[in-house]
Protein backbone atom coordinates (compact mmCIF):
# COMPACT_ATOMS: atom_id res chain seq x y z
CA UNK A 1 0.00 0.00 0.00
CA UNK A 2 1.64 3.27 -1.03
CA UNK A 3 1.57 6.28 1.72
CA UNK A 4 -0.91 9.12 0.92
CA UNK A 5 2.44 11.37 1.33
CA UNK A 6 5.86 9.81 0.37
CA UNK A 7 8.63 10.22 2.91
CA UNK A 8 10.27 13.26 2.16
CA UNK A 9 7.81 15.02 -0.13
CA UNK A 10 7.35 18.81 0.53
CA UNK A 11 3.83 19.89 1.92
CA UNK A 12 2.31 23.10 2.47
CA UNK A 13 0.90 23.61 5.98
CA UNK A 14 -2.14 26.12 7.12
CA UNK A 15 -2.32 26.96 10.91
CA UNK A 16 -5.02 24.89 12.61
CA UNK A 17 -6.48 24.66 16.04
CA UNK A 18 -7.15 21.09 17.25
CA UNK A 19 -10.99 22.38 17.27
CA UNK A 20 -10.92 23.14 14.07
CA UNK A 21 -9.29 19.54 12.46
CA UNK A 22 -11.57 16.51 12.07
CA UNK A 23 -11.10 12.86 11.58
CA UNK A 24 -8.90 11.93 8.92
CA UNK A 25 -6.98 15.34 8.03
CA UNK A 26 -3.43 14.89 7.69
CA UNK A 27 -1.14 16.92 10.31
CA UNK A 28 1.77 18.18 11.16
CA UNK A 29 2.45 16.92 15.31
CA UNK A 30 4.59 15.78 18.12
CA UNK A 31 4.71 12.57 19.36
CA UNK A 32 6.24 10.93 22.09
CA UNK A 33 9.51 13.37 20.92
CA UNK A 34 8.98 12.96 17.59
CA UNK A 35 7.61 15.04 14.65
CA UNK A 36 5.41 13.86 11.70
CA UNK A 37 3.28 14.08 8.95
CA UNK A 38 0.34 11.84 10.02
CA UNK A 39 -3.63 11.46 9.80
CA UNK A 40 -6.02 11.78 12.96
CA UNK A 41 -7.65 9.32 13.64
CA UNK A 42 -9.79 10.74 17.01
CA UNK A 43 -10.57 13.74 18.76
CA UNK A 44 -10.77 13.66 22.30
CA UNK A 45 -11.06 16.59 24.96
CA UNK A 46 -8.61 18.82 23.19
CA UNK A 47 -6.35 15.58 22.25
CA UNK A 48 -5.67 14.48 18.67
CA UNK A 49 -5.15 10.76 18.28
CA UNK A 50 -2.49 10.12 14.87
CA UNK A 51 -1.76 7.10 12.94
CA UNK A 52 -0.66 6.20 9.02
CA UNK A 53 -2.83 4.63 6.76
CA UNK A 54 -2.35 1.01 7.32
CA UNK A 55 -4.15 1.56 10.40
CA UNK A 56 -1.18 2.05 12.25
CA UNK A 57 -2.07 4.44 15.68
CA UNK A 58 1.32 6.09 16.89
CA UNK A 59 -0.31 7.91 20.18
CA UNK A 60 -2.01 11.05 21.38
CA UNK A 61 -1.17 14.73 21.24
CA UNK A 62 -2.37 17.89 21.79
CA UNK A 63 0.76 19.43 19.53
CA UNK A 64 -0.13 19.92 15.69
CA UNK A 65 1.76 22.44 14.16
CA UNK A 66 -0.22 22.79 10.86
CA UNK A 67 -2.66 21.06 8.80
CA UNK A 68 -1.39 19.83 5.19
CA UNK A 69 -3.06 21.96 2.68
CA UNK A 70 -1.24 20.87 -0.56
CA UNK A 71 1.82 18.32 -1.10
CA UNK A 72 4.38 20.01 -3.51
CA UNK A 73 6.41 17.75 -4.94
CA UNK A 74 4.55 13.96 -4.64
Amino acid sequence: MRPKIESGALVSLAPVTVEELTVGDAVLCKVKGNTYVHLVKALQGGRVQIGNNKGKINGWTRTIYGRVEEIVNP
